[in-house]
């Protein structure tokens, strides 16, 4: 009776080791497995598909042993102590110990070291175990669900628990740190961030982009050709917000062998200018440059007032990091002082400080420095006027024409890049 006694606790202990080698195992992991054609994979998914049915043939198998364990043990007592009770108050508390040890704790624990390796064999068993006593398990789950009905339960679809949220998704990235490359890391971090970041955040400000009017001479359209920093430039007649084309420098090079270039030049070879709606998600914008060829947008609010430009080359920074040199005119000067803080442009964007300089400043409001001084006093502030934003004390050392012009950023301790400060001063 003894061998028979310590056959249930294994078998009891089996149940265990797959109850919780399947709760534990890496979904993504088994997917992974079973579309390379693993069996075990294949049967064990299949399973996981009905947490209800698994549970319900684990659960009456784990409790039937437990069940007839007890009861062996009461009648191994009753053999040899008669009706002694306190041979069977001892012997209940021994069973006991040992469902808990032999049965439970133990096999847990181990199923909880090595998830994958045990549920990929208990689920040779527990198959043909399942269609065995399908009609057992469906009558007690037929009980489950009424129970769960009358609570107002409703259990998750298994597809909809699986599924895991952009933070949720940042965190595995983290975590699987040793396994990515550091550079490789960040970029799918900066992938998941895309669709939360819009082009606002990465927007090149209408005064500090090149543009050519129209109804210049064509003296001074053809020095400005000559001189500019970009492949493509807005188009415009007479002011600015009356954008009429964007031209393609490349076009018009050629063109210049044999004369000066004209605002009829342009005309011919300039293409529609492409408006962006402000506020537009950076993979969304991704996406619509992908499926309009195009590399340059105007971004407009909803009044229709051009705010400046993003570039294609824009978008994919905020992924894979700057890969491109930028021209003076779009600068944001970082320059590091002796007493540890740092110089920085109003204009400069929020993001840009953040990512170069290691800062936590908001970036759920105004997406340029100065936009953010001037939330915080709710008024245009004068040169020599210190504050604090995000617990850094600023200085404002220029401002003019209701603008900050330059601020002070006074840091504990400065992650300050040197290269950025070469590229961009």
């Amino acid at each position: 009776m003894l061998i028979i006694l310590a056959f249930l606790l294994i078998l009891s202990g089996f149940f265990s080791l797959s109850e919780t080698s399947m709760m534990a195992i890496n979904r993504y992991r088994l997917k992974h497995l079973a579309k390379q054609g693993h069996r075990g994979a294949r049967l064990t998914t299949q399973l996981l598909a009905k947490t209800d049915r698994l549970l319900g043939v684990i659960l009456l198998g784990n409790n039937l042993l437990n069940t007839a364990s007890a009861t062996l043990v009461a009648v191994i007592i009753s053999t040899f102590f008669s009706h002694n009770d306190l041979a069977l108050l001892i012997g209940t508390l021994c069973v006991t110990f040992a469902i808990l040890i032999f049965s439970e704790i133990t096999p847990k624990v181990i199923a909880a070291a090595y998830p994958e390796r045990i549920a990929l064999a208990a689920s040779y068993v527990l198959t043909p175990l399942l269609k065995i006593f399908y009609p057992v398990v469906w009558f007690v789950n037929l009980f489950v669900s009424a129970l769960l009905f009358i609570l107002r339960l409703k259990p998750k679809n298994e597809d909809m628990a699986q599924k895991i949220s952009p933070e949720e998704l940042k965190m595995l990235v983290l975590e699987a740190g040793h396994f990515i490359k550091k550079k490789h890391q960040s970029m799918l971090l900066n992938l998941v961030d895309l669709e939360t970041v819009t082009v606002d955040d990465v927007i090149v400000p209408r005064s500090q982009v090149e543009a050519i009017d129209l109804d210049a001479s064509d003296e001074l359209i053809h020095n400005q050709l000559l001189t500019c920093h970009h492949t493509r430039l807005p188009i415009y007649r007479g002011r600015q917000d009356n954008i009429v084309g964007i031209v393609h420098v490349r076009k018009v090079l050629n063109q210049m062998k044999s004369g000066k270039i004209t605002a009829a030049t342009l005309e011919e070879v300039m293409r529609n200018p492409y408006f962006i709606p402000s506020g537009t998600p950076l993979f969304s914008q991704l996406q619509l440059f992908q499926e309009n060829k195009n590399r340059v947008g105007l971004v407009v609010d909803e009044y229709g007032e051009w705010l400046g430009l993003v570039t294609l080359e824009d978008i994919i920074e905020e992924i894979i990091g700057e890969f491109t040199t930028h021209a003076p005119t779009q600068a944001a000067s970082f320059l590091k002082q002796e007493d540890g803080s740092i110089i920085v442009e109003g204009g400069s964007l929020l993001r840009d400080l953040n990512r170069k300089l290691g800062l936590k400043l908001p970036v759920d409001g105004p997406k340029t420095l100065n936009g953010l001084i001037l939330e915080h006093f709710q008024d245009i502030p004068e040169a020599g006027i210190g504050l604090n934003i995000a617990g850094y004390p600023m200085e404002i050392v220029q401002a003019k024409n209701q603008v900050v012009k330059i601020v002070k950023i006074h840091l504990p301790s400065v992650s300050f890049n040197a290269e950025d400060n070469k590229e961009t001063s």
